[in-house]
């Protein structure tokens, strides 16, 4: 059975204040042209559907219009909640959405059942574990619990599984290893770590919360990604949806599908006059996409920001390296105060803020200010 594995839409994210609805519209529309090629019997939704638990009304049309893509394709979804998504919410009319093969997991109740799925080589059980803390598990049973690998791991021992069948997982959790971006939230001190042994039943472990597609220890433990890029710190990511086969006990043929935004995210560096050349931008689609810029020039461009979005309109952050910004120093108080004339204390100043001395012209600048102002006291 084939099935394609996606994770952490965030309908309704904004990044650096930029509203992404149309970027994900976008590539739900992208999705859906793969499942039409590559033409699987189910997709997995592994959590974080929404980026809020109370998503904009916007966000749940954009899920709804898939969702309805997805069903008339006469596909089998499975869907489960991440630690952005509301389970209750989320879960709203699962069982009148079950007739048409459309999965959600409900609020967790200590006791999760398999949706159970037939093919050429026999039956596979698909197992659904929204996000949970140890909190959420404690209640259900007379054990302790902990850490999340102890919550997780009572859950699944929960399930009963026969390892005679093909056993499938969808959770929404940070299993250990699993390299992190800037656009997830963390825990303080990684206290939300699972260990990935808990999993060693499964023939496929379907996880969602991390943004970058990777495995974890094994082949079949993996995250998916989000299908767009979140944060500058993937800007070097290639964002892809995971394509599975499951075929007879012990078989299973992963790939990945690239997927191409309607924007990118680029991080560009140099000098303002040569990154405004029409050289520079011309062949790229940098004027396009989202950007972060960083300048290296020694002094700020006057209003650098408005300037720089004449040519790349969707700049999302401006930074600067340079010799002030590298800088270390610590201002205290000036040795020898008394002895030092204004123009030398305030040279002192600029030396210490931007790690170098002032020019001639901006002495020359700064003399007559101080002069101008002891004219007139």
């Amino acid at each position: 059975m084939k099935l394609i594995h996606l994770s952490d839409l965030h309908i309704g994210k904004r990044v650096n204040e930029y509203s992404m609805i149309e970027d994900q519209k976008y590539i739900l529309d992208r999705i859906l042209d793969i499942i039409d090629i590559e033409q699987p019997k189910g997709i997995i939704i592994a959590g974080d559907v929404y980026d809020k638990t109370i998503p904009p009304a916007e966000a749940v049309q954009v899920f709804d219009d898939f969702l309805v893509s997805l069903a008339n394709r006469n596909l089998q979804v499975f869907i489960i909640s991440g630690n952005h998504d509301s389970p209750e919410r989320l879960s709203f009319g699962s069982r009148l959405m079950d007739s048409k093969g459309i999965h959600f997991s409900p609020v967790y109740n200590g006791n999760v059942e398999p949706i159970q799925i037939n093919d050429e080589f026999g039956l596979i059980n698909i197992f659904m574990l929204p996000f949970i803390k140890p909190a959420n598990v404690r209640r259900f049973f007379d054990q302790e619990i902990n850490t999340y690998t102890d919550a997780v791991s009572a859950a699944i021992k929960q399930m009963n599984i026969n390892t005679d069948n093909r056993n499938l997982i969808i959770t929404h959790q940070f299993v250990t290893g699993a390299l992190r971006t800037d656009s997830e939230e963390i825990s303080v001190g990684g206290t939300d770590n699972v260990d990935a042994t808990v999993f060693k039943d499964f023939d496929y472990v379907a996880l969602g919360h991390i943004h970058r597609a990777q495995k974890c220890l094994s082949e079949n433990i993996r995250y998916c990604g989000t299908p767009l890029k979140y944060s500058f710190s993937e800007a070097k990511d290639c964002k892809s949806v995971t394509v599975l086969e499951l075929k007879e006990k012990g078989s299973v043929l992963i790939k990945t599908v690239e997927l191409k935004p309607l924007r990118d995210m680029v991080e560009i560096k140099g000098k303002y006059n040569d990154i405004m050349l029409k050289s520079f931008y011309e062949n790229t689609t940098y004027q396009h996409d989202y950007i972060h810029i960083t300048l290296t020039d020694e002094d700020d461009i006057p209003d650098a920001v408005s300037k720089l979005r004449t040519v790349y309109y969707n700049l999302m952050k401006i930074d600067y390296d340079n010799q002030r910004t590298r800088s270390k120093a610590y201002i205290d108080a000036v040795s020898n105060i008394e002895r030092k004339s204004p123009l030398e204390l305030f040279s002192d100043l600029y030396e210490l803020q931007n790690n170098q001395t002032m020019t001639q012209q901006q002495k020359e600048f700064v003399e007559s200010l101080i002069d101008e102002i002891w004219e007139d006291k």
